[in-house]
């Protein structure tokens, strides 16, 4: 048996570097247009679940723009000088999408902020389910064979905006055909939990354990195939594996 370093060679970390720069572009296009139909909709509706949605779009594009900074740079090592920073920025963004979602919520939960009618909040929420998760996957995926902390943790949040988007159709298609106006609220607060947990491991800055740094050991092993794993197999405190 062989002892092989499970590493991208640097064509390969050129490629995959590429890849993150596409995502996140694609992830701050969607979320720019979400941001606009979710703000303009709500407000036509009065729609309190549906404003909050759009303001949580602007704090994805945020987030995604820390990473897009980060990879902005053609140099590997300024890429990674400029980690601990993004996943700064990162942590704050979860931190303040926790907060909205909370004081949306005990508005809906108080009834002076439930969710309103909205149709075209409706077919907002069900596209977002359906593209946020590929998104998400494509992004995780990426960021692990990098060995990137913040491309991971971007990808956490889009995930969270999937389930954001879940709870919001979930909620506006209660109060519209049960009129249970305190479906939507629960939801969120439990979400709000996820989001300040993933904040709280983003600050605390637990990079991503690079692939280069991992070894294996065995005699069928080849460099082409450890370059295409999205396993970490690492500690449990990597942010990349939880």
């Amino acid at each position: 048996m062989s002892m092989i370093e499970l590493g991208p060679s640097p064509a390969r970390r050129t490629i995959l570097t590429h890849r993150v720069r596409l995502l996140v572009l694609a992830t701050i296009t969607y979320n720019v247009v979400e941001a606009v139909i979710a703000l303009s909709a709500g407000t036509v509706a009065s729609s309190s679940a549906l404003i909050g949605f759009g303001l949580d779009s602007v704090i994805e594009v945020s987030s995604a723009a820390a990473v897009a900074w980060q990879f902005s740079s053609r140099e590997h090592e300024v890429r990674e000088a400029r980690e601990h920073a993004a996943l700064r920025v990162i942590a704050l963004s979860f931190f303040a999408l926790a907060g909205f979602v909370v004081i949306d919520a005990l508005r809906a939960l108080t009834g002076s902020g439930a969710a309103g009618h909205s149709l075209v909040g409706i077919v907002l929420a069900a596209v977002s389910l359906v593209v946020m998760p590929f998104l998400s996957l494509a992004q995780r995926r990426t960021g692990r064979q990098l060995g990137s902390a913040s491309a991971v943790a971007d990808s956490k949040q889009t995930l969270l905006c999937t389930y954001l988007s879940g709870v919001l159709l979930l909620g506006l298609l209660a109060t519209t055909l049960l009129g249970w106006s305190w479906a939507d609220p629960i939801a969120a607060l439990v979400i709000a939990a996820v989001a300040v947990r993933e904040g709280i491991s983003a600050w605390r800055g637990q990079d991503c354990c690079p692939p280069t740094t991992a070894l294996a050991f065995s005699p069928t092993h080849s460099p082409g195939r450890a370059a295409d794993s999205d396993a970490c197999g690492c500690s449990p405190e990597c942010s990349c594996c939880s």
